[in-house]
C-alpha cells in the first residue's frame, strides 16, 4: 500500500443564504480554482473525484449530476458520489489512491442548508416506521441527548456555554466562519440568560444553517512530496456506526467514536477538529476519543462556526490537515458525523514527516 497525504484544501465562505444553487456549482467552482493555484495541479491532473451531497437536502433526485459542472465535460473523469458528507467521499477517495487506482484524487462536499427547512428535512433520516412519522427535528432529537448528560451528572449547562464562547473567539480568527461574534464574545453568563430554543439547548449551542462547501485533494507517496512542502500523511482513516434507533443505545455515548478513534490512532493528536453541531456533542467527542486537556480543539471555530451540511466534515478534516501542513502541529485529527444524535463517526488522523 502506498503512503498517501493531504495536499489541499479549500472552503467556500460559510453564509447563512448564499446565492449559489442546490447544485452548489457557483460556490464549487471558485474554490476548484483555489486549492488548484495553491498546488499548481490541473484538473487533468485529478485522477479520481468523489463528491458528496445530499438529493434531500438539494430538493431533486441526482443532484449532484449537476454539480459535475464545477469540473466541466473535459477531460472525461473517473467520478463518483456518496449520499454522505464529503469526508465519506474522502474515504473513497483515499482508497483509490491507497490502492494505486488514482495517484491524485479530489474530493469534494456541498450543501445549500437555507433552501429548505433543514431540521425537518433531517427527520427524513430517522426510523420510517417509528420515529418519521413524528416528524422530530433534528433539534429536538439534540435536545434529548443533551438533557439525558445533564441529569446523568456528565456535563452542565455552564460546560455547554464554555464551548461556544471558545467558538466564537475562534471564529473571529477564521475568514470562512459564520459565526464570527463581536470583539468581544459574550460572557458563559450573558448566554446563560438568553431563551431557550429546545430546553436545555439555548442558540448558542446550535450550529448555524450554513451553505457551503469544501474540496480537499490527496496525492500518493512521492508526488505528494513534490506537491506540498509539508504534507499531511493520512495514517489512520475509519469510520464506524451505532443504532439508528435511539432508544436502542445510550445517547450520552457514542461507541462508534470510541471505536474509530481507537483504529485510526487517536490517542496522538496534538489538534482535533470535531465535528459537533451541538456543544454538549463535543464534550462526548472529547471524551470518546479520550483527547486530554492539552488537545487545542477546533482551533476554525468549529461547526459552532459554520455547519454547511455534508460539507462541515470535509471542512473538519481539511482544517486539521491545514493545521500540520502550516506547521502548526504534527499529528492532527478530523472527525466527521453523519445522522442522529452521532450516530456515524468517521476519525482521520494526519501526522508529519
Amino acid at each position: 500500500m502506498t503512503d498517501v497525504a493531504v495536499i489541499g484544501f479549500a472552503q467556500a465562505p460559510n453564509e447563512r443564504h448564499s446565492p449559489a444553487t442546490t447544485n452548489g456549482v457557483e460556490m464549487l467552482v471558485p474554490i476548484f480554482g483555489e486549492v488548484f493555484k495553491a498546488t499548481g495541479l490541473r484538473k487533468d491532473d485529478i485522477g479520481f473525484w468523489c463528491s458528496g451531497s445530499s438529493d434531500y437536502l438539494a430538493g431533486r433526485a441526482f443532484s449532484f449530476v449537476s454539480a459535475v459542472d464545477a469540473i466541466g465535460a473535459f477531460p472525461p473523469v473517473m467520478e463518483s458520489h456518496v449520499e454522505m458528507d464529503g469526508a465519506w467521499a474522502l474515504y473513497e477517495a483515499w482508497l483509490k489512491v491507497l490502492t494505486g487506482e488514482a495517484e491524485i484524487a479530489l474530493a469534494y462536499g456541498f450543501g445549500k442548508s437555507s433552501a429548505g427547512v433543514v431540521r425537518r428535512v433531517l427527520a427524513l433520516q430517522l426510523d420510517p416506521y417509528l420515529l418519521a412519522p413524528l416528524w422530530p427535528d433534528s433539534v429536538s432529537v439534540a435536545a434529548l441527548q443533551a438533557r439525558a448528560g445533564i441529569e446523568a451528572g456528565l456535563w452542565t449547562q455552564e460546560q455547554m456555554a464554555r464551548i461556544a464562547v471558545r467558538s466564537q473567539a475562534d471564529g473571529q480568527r477564521n475568514p470562512r466562519a459564520l459565526v464570527a461574534g463581536p470583539d468581544e464574545p459574550p460572557s458563559v453568563a450573558d448566554l446563560l440568560a438568553r431563551p431557550y430554543l429546545a430546553d436545555p439547548l439555548r442558540g448558542h449551542d446550535c450550529a448555524p444553517v450554513t451553505d457551503g462547501a469544501a474540496v480537499v485533494i490527496l496525492a500518493a507517496g512521492d508526488r505528494a512530496r513534490a506537491l506540498a512542502e509539508r504534507p499531511a500523511w493520512i495514517t489512520g482513516f475509519e469510520h464506524r456506526i451505532d443504532s439508528a434507533a435511539l432508544g436502542a443505545r445510550d445517547l450520552t455515548r457514542s461507541p462508534s467514536t470510541a471505536s474509530a478513534g481507537r483504529a485510526a490512532g487517536a490517542g496522538r493528536a496534538q489538534v482535533a477538529e470535531l465535528h459537533a453541531p451541538f456543544t454538549h456533542q463535543e464534550i462526548i467527542l472529547r471524551n470518546e476519543l479520550e483527547l486530554g486537556d492539552d488537545v487545542r480543539i477546533n482551533p476554525s471555530g468549529g461547526a459552532l462556526a459554520g455547519n454547511p451540511m455534508f460539507a462541515a466534515g470535509l471542512a473538519r478534516i481539511g482544517s486539521a490537515a491545514a493545521e500540520i501542513m502550516s506547521g502548526r502541529a504534527d499529528v492532527a485529527l478530523g472527525h466527521a458525523t453523519s445522522g442522529p444524535a452521532l450516530q456515524q463517526n468517521l476519525v482521520c488522523v494526519m501526522e508529519s514527516r
